[in-house]
């Protein structure tokens, strides 16, 4: 496996900067995930990385080596993309097996048959290993598509929302299985998703993109605990976090334009009184949705809670985060 590092890397679409004076370190091994909304550059950011994108400036490094002049093939990364990338007149088994056959690799036929049925088995998709990639359901076929990167050892793993497309059950399934291969094989992942849950649950560590700068990278613990700004603090957590004026509650330091409080920095039973105003129960947990002072806030209760819309219940803030005007964290 190898680091990937992005050194001041700068990416124009005429007048759009898609990625601004980038740095960036995969670490040889790490599962990182790119987090941000539609537009903050993740995507374009892996297609730099694999070469289908060269960069305006800046340099792309591979295992140390300096790639920006490289195709896409002589950087041995495997890319899984959001929408299926199957040969559709071949079966499972030959989609699989195609990379394995690359003359560069040049892998005996009995050991592609045996990365082929264990990639199969990991996807839980050796039923249809003989059918056509056109029978299988979009499930079915972007299972395929991950298996076509698993068979392989390549420099790296690219990865653009691969579990998008799944039902919720496949999704968590396949979130676990992903992060075990990556822990047992040690393989270097370099994952992109809109997705929170995906960025607390598997990543090694996290990078924050917004608008193509990376606002901040860190542990997923880091990140959530400690974000840089009120942008950061928004994308994670569920329920996100709750962003009022930093009056609302007293005792805010100088500079302090808001306060953020996540659900587990609010305690109950203490405090000034809120009114409640709709219950949400999930069955682990129920979400309670109050108004305070004509300020929405959404927390979180025990699941049995006997709480309803209409009761009142005290509140008081722990240790909150607080933000200047800019929305910067006040340390």
């Amino acid at each position: 496996m190898a680091e990937i590092a992005l050194r001041h890397v700068t990416k124009r679409y005429g007048s759009t900067v898609a990625l601004s004076d980038l740095s960036m370190t995969v670490p040889d091994g790490a599962f990182v995930v790119l987090l941000g909304p539609t537009g903050a550059g993740k995507t374009t950011l892996l297609r730099l990385v694999s070469g289908l994108e060269a960069p305006d400036a800046g340099d792309v490094l591979i295992g140390g080596q300096r790639v920006n002049g490289m195709t896409p093939a002589q950087r041995n990364l495997a890319m899984v993309f959001q929408q299926y990338s199957l040969y559709p007149h071949m079966t499972v088994r030959e989609n699989l097996a195609f990379p394995l056959r690359s003359p560069l690799l040049r892998t005996p036929p009995a050991e592609i048959a045996r990365k082929v049925n264990e990639v199969a088995a990991m996807l839980q998709i050796t039923h249809k290993l003989d059918n056509e990639a056109t029978a299988l359901s979009g499930g079915e076929m972007q299972r395929v598509s991950i298996g076509r990167a698993l068979v392989r050892q390549p420099a790296a793993y690219l990865m653009d929302e691969p579990l998008s497309s799944l039902d919720a059950k496949l999704r968590a399934d396949l979130r676990v299985e992903l992060k075990s291969i990556q822990g047992q094989s040690g393989a270097t992942f370099l994952y992109v998703t809109h997705d929170q849950v995906e960025a607390m649950t598997m990543s090694t560590n996290v990078g924050v993109l917004d608008r193509g700068r990376l606002v901040q990278f860190g542990t997923p613990r880091e990140v959530y605990e400690q974000p840089v700004n009120v942008y950061v603090a928004t994308r994670l957590g569920q329920p996100r976090i709750n962003v009022l004026p930093a009056a609302l509650f007293g005792g805010a330091p100088p500079g302090a334009v808001s306060i953020g409080l996540r659900p587990e920095q609010i305690v109950q039973g203490e405090g000034e009184a809120s009114f409640v105003t709709r219950v949400e129960h999930l069955g682990d947990q129920t979400r309670l949705h109050l108004s305070f002072r004509d300020h929405d806030i959404v927390t979180i209760t025990d699941a049995h809670t006997p709480l309803c819309a209409g009761d009142m219940v005290k509140i008081r803030p722990e240790r909150p985060h607080h933000f200047d005007a800019a929305g910067d964290l006040i340390a």
